[in-house]
């Protein structure tokens, strides 16, 4: 188990960027995103949201909605279309079963909840827990490609698989949701910059940092 995640969370905290991590306050259009990334570049992305926002507005019951070939139309530039609108279907029948009240989701228990995501196809470890997140508030760790890679280059030197590095993550019980959103962003953002090549690490300020295990 790791033990200076606070430590490491402060030194970040002190050198990176405080901005907002979504460029939106709007839940659907985080939902729509979070599923449209995946395996593709958010400049992708971007060209699809305009076309939702134009076509039909981040309108969730709508989206449960909107024809499926249409929807394929829609989100064309963001690659493997077909499955993508599946599960942006799936998932927002999924919000319709709730009423598409977001605030009745985040009373439910994180394991529950985190289920119920998963059993959505389409939606893998790192999308729920980018839901779970920055959707319904909750506090975990989003244990992605970047953070492995980081946390490889931090003193883990076994092969780290999502599950396996969010296993070693025990955050505080005074961890808020801020902080998780935050953290997953540093990390993120840290990683685009840093882990380019060996050479461009030893010049971040975490090529010195190293993590303390119980």
């Amino acid at each position: 188990m790791i033990t200076n995640i606070e430590e490491l969370y402060q030194t970040l905290s002190e050198a990176m960027d405080h901005s907002i991590w979504w460029n939106t306050e709007n839940p659907w259009e985080i939902v729509i995103g979070s599923i449209l990334v995946q395996n593709t570049s958010w400049k992708n992305v971007d060209y699809s949201l305009i076309n939702i926002r134009n076509e039909i507005g981040f309108i969730p019951k709508k989206l449960a909605e909107i024809d499926l070939l249409v929807l394929q139309d829609l989100i064309r530039p963001s690659g493997f279309y077909k499955n993508k609108s599946q599960t942006l279907k799936e998932v927002f029948v999924w919000f319709r079963s709730y009423d598409y009240n977001i605030a009745t989701l985040q009373e439910k228990d994180l394991t529950v909840l985190r289920e119920e995501l998963l059993n959505i196809q389409g939606i893998g470890h790192e999308t729920a827990d980018v839901l779970l997140v920055f959707v319904f508030k909750k506090v975990v760790f989003i244990a992605d490609k970047y953070a492995q890679r980081i946390f490889n280059h931090l003193g883990l030197e076994e092969a780290l698989t999502y599950l396996k590095l969010q296993s070693l993550i025990e955050l505080s019980s005074d961890f808020t949701n801020q902080q998780a959103q935050n953290l997953h962003g540093w990390l993120v953002d840290y990683g685009q910059v840093y882990l380019k090549s060996e050479e461009i690490w030893q010049t971040g300020f975490l090529s010195n940092f190293k993590l303390v295990l119980a």
